[in-house]
């Protein structure tokens, strides 16, 4: 699995953005999908994760805000970002691996097998 992510930029707090993770050959693997996000020199902070039953779980911190989803016709995975903070301003990377639904959780996501290079959103207020 091949996975490049897109999307970041700019967003005053408040504001809204979506971050995109183009995959290549996951949707027919039943692979745990998620996001993360990290600050140099930070630990990782799992942010969500997306099952292939459909459901998905969330960190507290991006609980109510945050949504991420599927188009399977366009083999992406998505990642909506709403009411963002300053606090929200990380790199965010798409990641995957695992195929235990009970696994495939928002912590988890950031020791997956793969995951992508990175996008930067940043937070203006």
């Amino acid at each position: 699995v091949q996975l490049v992510e897109s999307g970041g930029g700019s967003v005053q707090a408040g504001g809204s953005l979506r971050l995109a993770c183009s995959t290549s050959n996951y949707f027919g693997s039943r692979l745990c999908m998620g996001w993360f996000r990290q600050l140099p020199g930070k630990e990782r902070e799992g942010v969500a994760a997306f099952r292939y039953d459909g459901s998905a779980d969330y960190a507290d911190s991006v609980k109510g805000r945050f949504a991420v989803s599927q188009d399977s016709a366009r083999g992406t995975l998505y990642l909506e970002m709403n009411g963002v903070k300053p606090e929200d301003a990380e790199t965010y990377y798409c990641a995957a691996g695992g195929r235990r639904l009970s696994d495939c959780t928002a912590a988890r996501t950031t020791g997956r097998d793969t995951e992508g290079r990175g996008t930067l959103v940043t937070v203006t207020s």
